[in-house]
């Protein structure tokens, strides 16, 4: 049989063209497979995410009071220590010496003010008593002379000469006695008190010298004034401690504490209670909470320092780590809410949009408002309701008022998996 190209070609052709524009044809109608996800209404959370470091609840840098060798460490480094803990002990030999001498200068203050209160003072008042009796009756008898005297110069028996020395004399014995008295009085009133005082005094300064030397012997021993972890020591045993300088650093890492930096902007949101979450890159993770807002603006960077207090256990949270965190501020109870990856570009600078799907299949462009963001979700504020279907899946490069074909999630692999049985 023969066959007649120059006929069949053109026919040939107008059927290879018709076959062409009906599958452009449906090419071009074909719906987009789009995964969808319904707006809802419910609470969402304020959360304010920032940077920063981690610091120790607690430190203490050791520094020693004295001047002395290190005699001996008894810790390490990463040791845990409990606060009052002896971690190191410094040479002490002449310190211990000094402290002998003191108690041997209190116990010998001490004797004395035994002696002093006890002996002393009651035999000087005995004397001087003594002193006054003998002082009297000399006065006494010079009197009853002078007196005798004077009668006999009156009846012309005796000299002037004797009576004159005999009014001397009775002046010297009655000075005597008022000197005595004088002293007695001194003696049991004041005089024996300052005696008192004084030797009390000295075993008061005898007492002071011995705590200040038992003081500087225990400065000796070096004693954690907090419980934690020993993060740095170093010196070795046999240098030089001075003062002034730290001879061991102690952390309390029970707990830490992220210091984070927060814009101007969004300071307002936070109060002290608020809780939140800290993040390092190693994937570490911790709750805990706002203790401080700073009131002062940092003028470097123009933001204020919020202290984050989080539980360590275990101590996987290292002090000196780069830390982001997440601080829940405040709530909305009522909102419409969509999932963050429905958030699609708009076609006009600074606005955000939305393919909505309607009950036809057809998705809709429409602009929305949005407001508090979580991680997985978002406010809008208007543009949606709940209830409407909004694309989460697919939605990139679908233009408004296209057709759709709603794909249930799980069901575009399972298809895709069909299809390369078949293919193969």
């Amino acid at each position: 049989m023969r066959i007649h190209w120059p006929q069949i070609l053109p026919a040939l052709l107008v059927a290879f063209l018709a076959a062409c524009s009906q599958q452009e044809e449906k090419a071009v109608v074909a719906p987009v497979p789009v995964q969808v996800a319904h707006a809802v209404a419910g609470p969402i959370h304020r959360i304010i995410t920032a940077d920063g470091v981690l610091w120790p609840l607690n430190q203490a840098s050791v520094v020693p009071k004295i001047s002395a060798p290190v005699r001996r460490f008894l810790v390490q480094r990463g040791d845990h220590v409990q606060r009052g803990a002896l971690l190191a002990v410094l040479e002490n030999r002449d310190l211990a010496a000094a402290k002998t001498e003191s108690s041997g200068q209190l116990a010998a203050a001490e004797a004395n003010y035994r002696s002093t209160a006890a002996a002393t003072v009651p035999e000087q008042v005995t004397k001087a008593e003594t002193d006054v009796t003998a002082a009297q009756q000399a006065a006494d008898a010079a009197r009853t002379l002078l007196d005798s005297r004077e009668k006999l110069f009156q009846q012309g028996a005796m000299a002037r000469k004797l009576v004159d020395e005999a009014r001397v004399a009775w002046a010297q014995a009655n000075s005597n006695l008022v000197t005595a008295k004088e002293h007695l009085r001194a003696l049991q009133s004041v005089g024996k008190q300052e005696q008192v005082k004084g030797a009390q005094a000295q075993v008061e300064a005898a007492q002071g010298h011995l705590q200040s030397a038992e003081a500087n012997l225990g400065y000796s021993e070096i004693r954690s004034p907090i419980a934690g972890i020993i993060s740095d020591r170093p010196l070795w045993e046999g240098e030089m401690a001075s003062v002034g300088m730290p001879l061991l650093t102690v952390m309390d890492i029970s707990s830490v504490i992220a210091r984070v930096n927060v814009p101007q902007s969004q300071i307002g949101y936070i109060h002290i209670g608020d809780p939140a979450t800290l993040s390092t890159d190693s994937g570490e993770h911790g709750e805990g909470k706002v203790m401080v807002v700073s009131p002062a603006t940092d003028p470097a960077s123009t933001t204020l320092q919020v202290w984050i207090q989080a539980p360590n256990p275990g101590e996987r949270l290292k002090p000196g780590t780069s830390v982001h965190a997440a601080m829940v501020v405040g709530s909305v109870p009522n909102a419409v809410i969509v999932s963050t990856v429905a958030l699609l570009p708009s076609s006009e600078p600074g606005v955000t949009a939305v393919l909505v799907v309607a009950p036809d299949n057809v998705a809709h462009l429409k602009p929305v408002q949005i407001g508090i963001r979580e991680p997985d979700k978002v406010q809008i504020l208007s543009g949606v309701s709940p209830g409407e279907q909004v694309v989460v899946e697919g939605g990139v490069g679908v233009e408004n008022g296209a057709k759709v074909q709603i794909v249930v999630p799980g069901e575009k692999a399972k298809e895709e998996k069909q299809e390369a049985k078949k293919e193969k």
